[in-house]
């Protein structure tokens, strides 16, 4: 028999890459759907028959406790999240309720229930805030939004379980990473998509917000097997997850200009204040040493060859 994973967000862009990584080495793949009139299945709809899914909420921790008692996994991997930064500004109690509380229910549900999974909860580089790059696992958690600091709250919880109780859990701090999966209202699904869209006439310009942040992009595809690696080590810990190379919200832009043929791309796009959020993180790159001494793991994406990906996937959507 082979092992038994259940995952929290399995119809998000990284449980989709983590469900087909886990039933490729021989797993049995649990999932936890949120109830919706209408299914929001289509990143896994290719491997739905592979998957046994159970109805629940991050939000409701009865679900989660019979979810726990009927599946008995041997690993979880705690994905479900409100993710997107600037949703958590306009909802932030919800995004508490979901990323902080929803971690704390999970780990209480296994603590009642008596059973040993391996845990790997997904933190965010997010955490970091206003802390200067490049950032490790010593580098202090200064958040600057409710989804940071709600994050922040997961993984010192995590952390308190750990040592409190000797549960196997593992933080992945993940910096950005993407994929043409990604949920359209992120900013670099929506340049992918809005120039994509441009160029086969449907929409006439893509307007975005702060386009001098500087992020850390990678690929989920490859950052997934890292939380699997995590879950693979005799002893549990936290580890940083990223490229180690660092790109700003212009340079996504011109690559993708390039990718797509535009001559001047800037004819195009154009930045609203609007879209600023109300405190930025100026500037984030991984410094993951830690993740590729003792995980073995290191990116093989890179920067070009995603935007080249997703923009090739959004000129073959139909609008």
């Amino acid at each position: 028999m082979g092992k038994i994973a259940l995952v929290t967000g399995i119809t998000g862009q990284d449980g989709s890459y983590l469900a087909e990584l886990l039933l490729h080495k021989g797993y049995e793949v649990h999932g936890i759907v949120r109830r919706s009139s209408s299914l929001n299945t289509s990143r896994i709809d290719h491997i739905f028959d592979r998957l046994r899914l159970h109805y629940g909420d991050m939000t409701d921790g009865t679900s989660i406790t019979r979810i726990l008692s009927l599946v008995r996994p041997d690993e979880i991997y705690a994905l479900g999240a409100q993710s997107h930064v600037m949703v958590s500004f306009e909802n932030p109690e919800y995004t508490a309720q979901v990323d902080a509380v929803g971690t704390l229910r999970l780990l209480e549900a296994i603590r009642i229930l008596g059973i040993h999974p391996k845990v790997y909860q997904a933190s965010t580089s997010e955490m970091f805030g206003i802390a200067p790059s490049p950032q490790n696992e010593e580098t202090p958690l200064l958040p600057v939004s409710p989804y940071g600091a709600a994050k922040v709250y997961a993984y010192h919880i995590t952390r308190t379980y750990r040592q409190g109780y000797g549960m196997f859990i593992s933080n992945g701090i993940l910096f950005n990473h993407e994929s043409s999966r990604r949920g359209v209202t992120f900013v670099t699904r929506k340049i992918t998509r809005g120039l994509a869209a441009i160029k086969r006439g449907e929409q006439k310009e893509l307007v975005l917000g702060n386009l001098d942040a500087l992020r850390d992009w990678g690929h989920a595809r490859d950052f997934v097997e890292a939380m699997w690696l995590m879950l693979q080590r005799e002893k549990p810990d936290d580890y940083v997850i990223g490229t180690g190379e660092q790109h700003s919200v212009r340079e996504f832009v011109e690559e993708a200009g390039k990718c797509l043929g535009f001559s001047n791309v800037w004819d195009f796009v154009r930045s609203d204040s609007r879209y600023m959020r109300p405190a930025e993180v100026p500037d984030l790159c991984a410094d993951y040493l830690k993740a590729r001494r003792e995980l073995g793991w290191s990116p093989r994406t890179t920067f070009k060859e995603l935007v080249r990906e997703m923009c090739e996937a959004d000129m073959e959507r139909k609008s």
